[in-house]
């Protein structure tokens, strides 16, 4: 059996509202938002009686889907948002844009922090890491040529 696809990343966030704006900003389209809970939920996760509020974000191109999740219950456990570049697990989710500069100065108006700076990779792509809601990492890529 083959892999079809890949459906989406998620990413669990405190202000869900704010990660939509913030991603839409971006690029990405609200697909919808629906609280997910109920003990079908709670064995897929084995998290139990969970309560969770969740926005799929779509990208422009109609293939990649990022999944917003919001933990009403139970609480969360662990915080990864202020983690270096090289920490074990989730990295960062990387976007490919247009114009790396006009993506930088609208995500910076929202809160976003570059991590180190824009780079020219040969002459293929301009790169950077940005710190988006919650300290999210976060790669933008310009294509170059």
């Amino acid at each position: 059996m083959a892999l079809k696809r890949m459906d989406n990343v998620g990413i669990v966030v405190e202000d869900l509202t704010a990660a939509i704006d913030f991603f839409g900003e971006l690029g990405l389209a609200l697909e919808g938002r629906a609280m997910i809970e109920g003990e079908w939920a709670g064995r897929v996760t084995s998290l139990g009686n969970q309560h969770v509020e969740i926005a799929m974000m779509r990208t422009p191109d109609g293939h990649s889907r990022l999944e917003l999740s919001r933990f009403l219950a139970p609480d969360v456990v662990a915080d990864h948002r202020k983690a270096p570049v090289n920490a074990l697990g989730y990295l960062r989710v990387m976007f490919a844009v247009d114009d790396i500069d006009e993506t930088l100065e609208r995500l910076c108006a929202r809160g976003a922090a570059l991590v180190g700076e824009v780079v020219q990779y040969r002459d293929t792509y301009r790169l950077c890491y940005i710190r988006g809601p919650e300290g999210i990492l976060i790669g933008l890529a310009q294509e170059l040529g």
